[in-house]
């Protein structure tokens, strides 16, 4: 089951950021830079007690006149409607009750998502909660009074924030059909791939209820496997800001991206693979899934017997850091290849939930170090005892060594390769996890 998502809405410089990176920097260790992953923190994974959740900022750009912040927070506030199943809706009790609060108020009481209403900067509980009070007039529940910048109050809120998460119901545990997302920028064609699929094969297409996500469910059935396949077409919006169209896009991919087995990151073949394709195939990769590059519109590109070849080196080449990734050159207007997507999905699907013995897997490490002996470091070599798989959705490998430090990441990429030139694992990443146990604990 996905992670649940949470928005953080508010005017200007009431907080948002400062709250985010509370709950960002302090709480959990964040997402580690990938190489073709946004660098602004739009979104973060956090853990609350025993509770993940999905933390988005819809900060965007600040506006100078009061009118236009009005607009921008109904820009936030939408984002958060659309995407969030709790929406931390932020105020200040030093600027008290704006204007503009009580209209975004109205938005989000009409849009029947959970609210957690927050008044930060109280710094003092004892001299400020008469002031708190007031924004008991917005109407949408109780205001958790906060400090963000010091800390205080942060557990009552997401207290709240968790009260409103779903639980896990038997019915969504049942739902063992490969999830299937596809991404990518705006006029891709993303749709257009979806409806070819869903019209050659004539099934009935339903809209699954129940999403929170505002993206399109489709039920396709193919040989007489059923596959969902989760569509984040629908990206454009009136507001033409291109930071703004960039933050939303990203937004809505984490939170298909994180319902998903296998992602489909559609590139336009006209136009070339571009630095948005890269982060948005860095969320995948940021989250283990299961990758399929799908190059559309490839009837129109023009062709020698090189043009494929050269095509591909400049994929990896932008996309280096997901060398794994399967790519796939199709044409949602003819149908070309199209049909042997199904069979790239499976494939990856069952390389994401391979297993391999431990006997196996230390026969093939075992090996790789006959052949290139470890690193050493003043006069202290690495010593690999032994190594073992933990989990699926990815394949996750644990490595005992006898000093962490010396465990060098090429080293534990060239374990990587070996492992993956004996079982392949295309199109899915591999995690590895270094672990130290001195001789005498063997």
């Amino acid at each position: 089951m996905s992670k649940p998502v949470v928005a953080i809405v508010g005017r200007p410089n009431v907080g948002k950021s400062t709250l985010f990176n509370a709950l960002a920097g302090e709480m959990i260790s964040i997402v580690k830079d990938t190489p073709g992953v946004t660098r602004d923190r739009i979104y973060a994974e956090v853990t609350w007690l025993d509770r993940e959740f999905t933390l988005i900022d819809t900060g965007g750009i600040e506006p100078d006149s009061k009118d236009i912040i009005l607009a921008q927070m109904r820009e936030q506030a939408q984002i958060a409607i659309d995407t969030a199943d709790v929406i931390i809706f932020i105020t200040d009790v030093r600027q008290g009750l704006q204007d503009s609060d009580s209209k975004v108020a109205d938005m989000l009481r009409r849009s029947g998502k959970p609210v957690v209403l927050v008044v930060n900067k109280v710094d003092s509980f004892q001299k400020l909660m008469a002031d708190v009070y007031e924004f008991y007039n917005l109407g949408i529940g109780d205001p958790i009074p906060i400090s963000a910048s010091s800390r205080l109050g942060l557990g009552d809120m997401l207290d709240a924030v968790a009260a409103h998460f779903p639980e896990h119901s038997a019915e969504e545990e049942e739902d063992e059909r490969p999830r299937i997302a596809i991404v990518g920028k705006p006029n891709v064609g993303k749709s257009s791939i979806i409806n070819k699929l869903v019209g050659e094969n004539r099934v009935i297409v339903s809209n699954i209820a129940g999403t929170t996500r505002d993206a399109i469910d489709t039920e396709i059935t193919w040989n007489g496997k059923e596959y969902v396949f989760i569509d984040t077409a629908g990206l454009r919006r009136k507001n033409k800001i291109k930071e703004e169209l960039e933050r939303y896009s990203i937004i809505r991919t984490v939170t298909a991206v994180e319902r998903a087995d296998v992602v489909l990151v559609v590139i336009d073949a006209v136009e070339g693979v571009t630095e948005q394709d890269a982060k948005i195939a860095g969320i995948a990769h940021e989250r283990g899934k299961g990758v399929i590059i799908i190059v559309n519109k490839w009837d129109a590109i023009e062709k020698n017997d090189k043009t494929m070849y050269e095509y591909e080196k400049n994929v990896r080449q932008v996309l280096s850091y997901m060398p794994y990734a399967e790519i796939m050159y199709v044409s949602a207007k003819t149908g070309q290849r199209l049909p042997k997507l199904f069979d790239m999905i499976d494939m990856v699907l069952e390389n994401q939930t391979l297993r391999i013995s431990t006997g196996v897997l230390n026969e093939i490490m075992m090996e790789a170090v006959a052949m290139q002996q470890p690193p050493s470091d003043k006069g202290k070599r690495l010593k690999l005892y032994y190594i073992t798989q933990v989990a699926v959705k990815p394949p996750t490998f644990v490595i005992f060594v006898n000093d962490k430090e010396l465990m060098h990441f090429s080293y534990t990429r060239y374990l990587e390769n070996k492992i993956r030139e004996a079982f392949g694992f295309k199109g899915t990443s591999l995690k590895f996890f270094i672990r130290e146990r001195k001789e005498k604990d063997r």
